[in-house]
Parts: C-alpha cells; structure tokens; sequence
C-alpha cells in the first residue's frame, strides 16, 4: 500500500513538470495574435471641441513570444493617439489614418511586442469649432406675495446674462438659459435670493463658468389713490365744434406707499381721439391714457366713454 501510494506521487510530480515544460516550451514560441487597447486622444486643436465620444478602443495585431503577450494582458495600458494632423471631411466630421501612428503607437506597447498591423485603418471624429457668446437667464417664478403688497420695481437679476462656450452648432440653438424654480410665499418685504442656473438638457459639451445668480426684489404696501384729470381732443376736423358733459375724467390708480405723495394730475395725459369714434361710427369719444408715471402698478378711466354733442 505504501509501495503505490510513492508511485501515484512520483507519477503527480512528474505530470507536473511536464505540463510545466510544456507550458514554458509552448510560452517561449513567437505568436502573432490581435489586442484591444483602450485609446484617448491628445493634441486636438485648441479652437475645436470634441461634441460625440469617438471611437474608444482599437485593435492591434501584434507579434510576441507567448509571455510577453500574457503580460501585455495584466495592467490597464492606454494607448493615446495623436489628432495633431486631422482631415476634413465634411462639415463638422475630421478623421486621420491610423497607418501615420504606428511608430507613436510602439512606443507605447510593451517591450517585446512588435506591431505588425493596425485594424482599424482609419478613425473619424466629430468635432465642432470652439466658441462662445452671452445668454440671457430666464428667471422661474412662483412669488406670492401678502393682501396689500407688491413687488415696486421689476425683479433684480445679476447676473443676468452669463458666457457659454462649446461646439458652434450647439451654441448656436441656445438663446436663453433657464433658472431654478424660486418659489416664494406670504412676501411682504424685500427680498435676495441665490438661484442655481439649469444647464440646457442634451448640452453636455456647453460650458459655463457661473453655477448661481441672485434674484432679488424691493417690495412695499400698495395703496390706491383718485385725481380729476382733464382731458383733450384731437384729430378734430376744422369747423367741427365738439360739446362734452364734462371735461376731467377720474383716474384711479395703484402706487407703492413710497410714491404715495409724488403724484399729480401732471403725471397724466389723456387724449380723447375723434378720427378714432368717427371710423367707428361711434357716439361718444374713447379716453385714452398716454402718459402716466412708471411706478403706478395699475389703473383705470372712469368714465371709458364720454358722450359728446356737434354744435352745427
């Protein structure tokens, strides 16, 4: 029992040395076989961008001993290719031939290996030339503010435009840049707030330097307020002798407490034009407000139509 139990080890050790021989023997023999490599780009003119991935791995038939192949294996070995010289094809599209990179590409393989061909012969990119231009942002707003008050001046936006930078072609379709919604309720008083800007969707390759702006807004008590204003006519043929029931008009507007005390009926000018009423067939004149102060929030005529009488 002891006797075989020797034989089935000396019979083990000996099977192993000979695959082990075998192994050396075969490894040691020169074999051409083809690689995947994972490649990057570099030297890619500085006035242009790539705007789609472009081709991520080549292969390259190689000639080695069968070790230096297996090591070739081991490790994550990037080759880089150079995309100094590209050609035009077309608008947009450039390739270069792969025939132009061998010796850059050898010295890159690992010692031994020697580079008999590569696969891919030719390699296309989609390049777009570089450039920027100002964009507006556009806010998004859910304000609501408290009974009695308002926003006095239109909303602060600073900064309200920014620099994008990217393909042409890209750039081109962007003509706005959209905000983060700000929602806000119950304001009653002013207000600065930072908005994170929306990169544009299915625009990874637009660049942008500035990640927030500020919206901010003064906000006040509305109060209402009434001035007589008198009114004039124009476009009146010569000969035509109006007569009106009155001759001031009301205006009720909306201010902000702050300009409460500015205004007067100097600030109106109302014009009651009768070329108008005449083509129209109308009876009686339309005023109309064609001067007012800025800072009014809203506001209204009353009476909106005035009768009128032609004294023959």
């Amino acid at each position: 029992m002891i006797k075989n139990r020797k034989i089935e080890k000396s019979f083990i050790s000996f099977l192993i040395a000979s695959i082990l021989m075998w192994f050396l023997i075969t490894l040691s023999r020169e074999y051409t076989t083809s690689i995947t490599f994972p490649v990057n780009y570099k030297n890619i003119p500085q006035d242009k961008l790539l705007q789609n991935k472009p081709t991520k791995q080549i292969d390259i038939i190689v000639k080695s001993s069968g070790f230096n192949i297996i090591r070739s294996g081991f490790g994550d070995k990037t080759i880089t290719l150079n995309a100094n010289s590209l050609r035009k094809k077309s608008s947009g599209s450039y390739y270069f031939l792969t025939k132009n990179q061998v010796n850059t590409i050898q010295k890159q393989l690992h010692s031994g290996l020697e580079l008999q061909e590569i696969v891919l012969d030719t390699i296309y990119l989609d390049i777009g030339v570089l450039t920027s231009k100002k964009v507006a942002l556009k806010p998004n707003l859910d304000i609501k503010y408290q009974i009695g008050y308002d926003i006095l001046e239109p909303l602060a936006v600073k900064p309200d435009s920014i620099l994008i930078s990217g393909p042409e072609a890209e750039v081109k379709k962007i003509s706005s840049i959209n905000l983060k919604l700000l929602k806000l309720d119950n304001i009653r008083e002013d207000f600065s707030k930072k908005v994170e800007i929306v990169l544009p969707k299915n625009a990874n390759n637009i660049k942008f330097k500035s990640k927030f702006t500020t919206i901010s807004g003064k906000v006040e008590k509305f109060t209402e307020g009434t001035l007589e204003v008198p009114f004039t006519i124009s476009n009146l043929p010569e000969g035509v002798d109006l007569t009106t029931l009155n001759k001031t008009v009301e205006v009720v507007y909306v201010v902000g407490l702050s300009n409460f005390n500015k205004i007067d009926k100097n600030f109106f000018e109302i014009v009651c034009d009768y070329k108008v009423s005449k083509d129209n067939n109308l009876g009686y004149l339309l005023p109309k407000v064609i001067v007012k102060p800025d800072f009014i929030k809203s506001f209204k005529v009353i009476p909106n139509k005035i009768d009128f009488l032609i004294q023959k």
